[in-house]
């Protein structure tokens, strides 16, 4: 069932980069927006709560998403081998992350060069890039080879 659905996943390089760059302006999209004086508080169906931490939790998703469309838009519209995607990937988006924090830094109200966020954004970069490999091998690969 799951590699029916994956025949549906497009193999174009130029989709994928598209889709990077479109992440990649909507990240500088959020980090130039002004802070604000209290930070936000999370709603759940309209309950407030309250997690310690929670944007070092959307750092890393926003970066693991972040990965998984650079990684695609490397591996199949440059043909790149795993070692070096798996290198590379990780290393792109830290820079970004970097640059981000920086970034932020000259924003009103935020605060930048955090390394708890770029630890967060690091560490999905490379979740990402691995879990890209694992569904790239265990649905995508057989979906292609059986749409032949």
């Amino acid at each position: 069932m799951a590699t029916k659905l994956f025949r549906l996943v497009p193999r174009s390089g130029r989709f994928w980069g598209c889709s990077f760059t479109a992440w990649l302006l909507f990240l500088t999209y959020l980090s130039s927006m002004p802070g604000k004086d209290k930070p936000p508080s999370w709603t759940f169906f309209g309950i407030p709560f309250d997690i310690p931490h929670m944007d070092k939790v959307v750092h890393f998703g926003f970066f693991f998403g972040g990965a998984g469309l650079l990684a695609a838009a490397l591996r199949y519209g440059k043909d790149w081998p795993w070692k070096k995607l798996l290198l590379w990937v990780p290393i792109i988006l830290a820079l970004i992350g970097l640059y981000d924090e920086f970034h932020q830094s000259f924003v009103p109200k935020r605060s930048g060069n955090s390394p708890g966020d770029l630890a967060a954004d690091t560490l999905g970069a490379i979740v990402g890039a691995y879990v890209f490999r694992w569904t790239e091998v265990k649905f995508l690969r057989p979906a292609r080879l059986s749409h032949k």
